[in-house]
């Protein structure tokens, strides 16, 4: 955990996204919370920095340069010993609004910090969990 400005950050997160405006507002938002957010544009980038460094969570977003590329950065996520939360991120298409939407809207800021806390918090959890079982 480092400090930046006087402030801890909370963790280290991973966001995974090939469109720049999605990516970016989601580091923002993260930073302004206090976590540590490392960025990828593609699944072979997001492999590539998972193996370089250890994250409490990967958020990817589902299809990137193919549809199922979120999925490989979560295979890739499983199988890591240090074992990160992870949760996939999308963009849909909606009938009434002619162009993209995220699953995050702009006023539920509040409600994604929460979500990435409980994730990073549960998988904390299982980790102590994993080690108590070790060492019975």
């Amino acid at each position: 955990m480092t400090v930046r400005s006087g402030t801890p950050e909370l963790a280290r997160v991973l966001v995974v996204d090939d469109d720049p405006t999605s990516r970016l507002t989601l580091q923002t938002v993260l930073r302004a919370g206090g976590y540590a957010v490392d960025s990828a544009a593609s699944a072979a980038e997001a492999v590539s920095k998972m193996d370089e460094g250890r994250y409490e969570l990967v958020l990817s977003d589902l299809g990137m340069e193919s549809p199922t590329a979120g999925y490989r950065v979560m295979a890739h996520a499983r199988s890591m010993e240090y074992r990160p939360a992870m949760a996939l991120v999308t963009i849909y298409k909606s009938s009434e609004t002619e162009g993209r939407q995220a699953f995050v809207e702009t006023q539920d800021v509040p409600g994604l910090l929460g979500s990435v806390a409980d994730l990073i918090s549960d998988r904390a959890t299982r980790r102590i969990q994993r080690r108590q079982a070790r060492s019975s």
